[in-house]
């Protein structure tokens, strides 16, 4: 079985199995994602792979991270992940990814991400669950973090947190391609 077709598997069942657990029907986690029902019931029948946005709105509805959406088998409290086992969800051709390392639920989602824009490449995110936080650690070039349309400058060695219940973007207006390191947390679904 390919790496994809295992993600899709998990991901059909834990959509399900959360789905079910928060006793939300396919109409109401479809509201509450803004998906439709019929690409969920594509999703709970491993019938299509989805986008980054549709997952991230999915597990924002649902109140896991993605990682628990994606997660193949449920582990111990210590959870080693393997660098091959990284699972990228974004990328272009010019080389930009970003890759989820781990993620947690204490008490909400908690998500540790490793990205990398190239010159020019943007990503934008849209608006999170309130109370979400994002945690970003340059380590080489410079972010330009655009948040409800204001732009900063997140340089080499910098770090910012931001609240994520606007409109984001993570944006390379450099000549050298920026990693850097970024930290999710979601509060958890009331």
């Amino acid at each position: 079985m390919s790496d994809l077709d295992l993600l899709t598997q998990s991901l059909a069942r834990n959509v399900k199995r959360w789905r079910t657990e928060r006793g939300f029907t396919l109409e109401t986690l479809a509201a509450r994602a803004g998906v439709s029902r019929g690409m969920l019931i594509q999703i709970e029948q491993a019938r299509t792979n989805p986008s980054i946005g549709t997952v991230v709105k999915i597990a924002d509805a649902l109140g896991v991270s993605i990682t628990t959406l994606l997660d193949y088998e449920q582990g111990p409290k210590v959870r080693i992940v393997p660098a091959d086992q990284a699972v990228r969800l974004w990328h272009t051709d010019a080389g930009s990814y970003n890759r989820l390392l781990a993620g947690t639920e204490a008490p909400g989602p908690l998500e540790m991400w490793d990205w990398r824009l190239m010159p020019g490449d943007s990503s934008a995110s849209d608006p999170h669950p309130s109370g979400t936080v994002e945690l970003v650690h340059v380590t080489t070039g410079e972010l330009t973090l655009t948040v409800d349309g204001v732009a900063h400058l997140v340089p080499t060695g910098a770090s910012a947190s931001f609240e994520a219940d606007t409109p984001h973007t993570y944006g390379n207006d450099g000549d050298v391609p920026m990693e850097m390191v970024m930290s999710i947390s979601v509060p958890p679904v009331r």
